[in-house]
């Protein structure tokens, strides 16, 4: 299986009761206890793979990061165990290769948390009215059930708490709100904007008042029994682009909860040995079985390009993909008139995991240029232009970063210059009429102009549109992004 190619994305990039944990229901323990008696077809095991396949990636890639971030303590992207949080008070370079499309506007804290034992309690320290900041809540599915956040929850200082499905316990005092996951494992990310270079003491001052701990440890009581240890299998790179796959997402079962109306696809999965006990073990299948779930990862990934493909003309695609469970199951239904969501989940991993929702941030995406051909700095120099009174409308700030098209990473360039974005804007070079043009191409445009200079690769690029606290008009889309078209030459 290929790693991610060349057909680049639109993307950037609830909780719900009555859930059975997979790894100790008496159905899921039947259909694994006899899964070895049951016959499979090669053609019932690819098709079953496929489905398996679009389901679990999410969950598999967000292993991936897990693994490197809090579990391997020789990764180059180690941040730290679990419940500790880790800040950087730099923004995304080239160097940063474990999440692709990253933004490189807000510098990142972000903490891996484990619930299983009692809740975690996120504390937000004071922060001024005119900056942007989030606290981005993302469970193991890859939704994003809850924000803290300047536009969910305002620059107030507060503390948050925050629990796995099954807790029950009393609201201490001091806690502003208690927000409840369907998982007992999160992902958080800190977004703390970066007004400029010089800014950075400032968001190095706010990102050290950022809290996060468990319950015991803010209210200063006993600590309760440790959960269980877990045996988190080793990464294998490359893994979520094939079979191996499905090995990982037999272990993340187990640390889940699957909801009712899921029961049947997890009894169907069971036939090709995804059991939600972790034990998966490809060697043991016949051959033939081996090679249809092969087949059927490579049916799966094709079904998500060939999503991503036929949707790259909507500019408000993104906005639809990433959110709550509750919203991604309306959104299928809405836009792609799809009664399963896993689709969509899938495609908003593999082209920008850990988007954001609509509300906090839009990415309207250039992968080709105005007459739809694909973009390449080798061949071409592009401009974009914003007519006066038509910038992006937000709340909050907007920018513009550029990706290499091969790695989906930031580019290396003699300015260090990944973006360019709204707090700029005293720096830009505007047009006598008003309106604002900026330069996308490998070479500097010039001197006086190098202040609108996004540098491009020698080769394919993407880039994308970041709207910050997007206004009513950018999510209705009644403003659309500018095109980026190739910049006349000059005679």
């Amino acid at each position: 299986m290929k790693k991610i190619g060349l057909i680049l994305s639109f993307f950037a990039l609830v909780m719900l009761s009555g859930c059975t944990k997979v790894e100790t229901t008496e159905t899921q323990k039947q259909v694994t206890s006899t899964e070895s008696k049951q016959d499979i077809t090669p053609a019932e095991a690819k098709a079953i793979a496929k489905e398996a396949y679009i389901y679990g990636f999410p969950l598999v890639l967000n292993y991936k990061t897990m693994y490197d971030y809090a579990v391997d303590k020789k990764s180059p992207e180690y941040k730290g165990d679990f419940n500790k949080l880790a800040c950087v008070a730099r923004v995304y370079t080239p160097e940063d290769k474990t999440i692709i499309t990253p933004n490189s506007d807000t510098p990142y804290c972000m903490t891996w948390a484990d619930m299983r034992a009692e809740p975690i309690v996120f504390t937000i320290p004071e922060i001024e009215k005119e900056r942007f900041y989030e606290v981005q809540l993302i469970d193991l599915y890859t939704h994003n059930p809850a924000y803290i956040s300047t536009v969910a929850t305002g620059n107030v200082p507060g503390n948050y708490l925050i629990a796995g499905p099954d807790w029950k316990g009393e609201v201490p005092k001091g806690i502003t709100e208690v927000i409840s996951l369907e998982t007992d494992f999160l992902f958080s990310i800190h977004r703390t904007q970066l007004f400029n270079p010089g800014d950075i003491g400032n968001v190095e001052k706010i990102q050290n008042g950022y809290g996060v701990e468990p319950l015991s440890a803010f209210l200063g009581t006993k600590v309760p029994s440790p959960a269980a240890a877990i045996d988190f299998p080793k990464w294998k790179e490359g893994a979520e682009f094939n079979a191996q796959s499905f090995g990982y997402l037999d272990f993340m079962l187990t640390l889940v909860e699957t909801h009712q109306e899921e029961q049947a696809l997890m009894e169907r999965f069971a036939k090709i040995g995804l059991g939600g006990e972790g034990t998966f073990d490809i060697e043991k299948l016949a051959p033939e079985i081996q090679k249809a779930l092969e087949e059927g990862v490579k049916e799966g990934f094709s079904e998500m390009e060939e999503f991503v493909k036929n949707n790259t003309s909507d500019p408000l695609a993104a906005a639809k993909i990433f959110g709550t469970r509750a919203f991604l199951k309306k959104s299928a239904k809405e836009n792609y008139n799809l009664d399963e969501f896993f689709i969509l989940r899938a495609v908003a991993a593999y082209r920008g995991i850990y988007g954001n929702s609509a509300d906090e941030a839009i990415y309207p995406t250039y992968i080709a240029d105005g007459q739809g051909a694909p973009l390449d700095a080798s061949r071409n120099k592009y401009i974009v232009t914003f007519k006066k009174g038509e910038l992006p409308p937000v709340t909050a700030f907007w920018s513009l970063t550029m990706y290499d098209g091969k790695t989906q990473l930031l580019i290396d360039n003699p300015l260090n210059r990944y973006l360019l974005n709204s707090p700029m804007m005293d720096d830009f070079v505007m047009n006598e009429d008003g309106s604002l043009t900026l330069y996308v191409q490998k070479e500097s445009p010039g001197k006086e102009l190098e202040a609108n200079w996004l540098p491009a690769p020698d080769g394919p690029f993407y880039a994308v549109m970041r709207l910050y606290g997007p206004k009513k008009e950018a999510l209705e889309g009644k403003w659309v992004n500018p095109p980026l078209v190739k910049a006349p030459k000059i005679k």
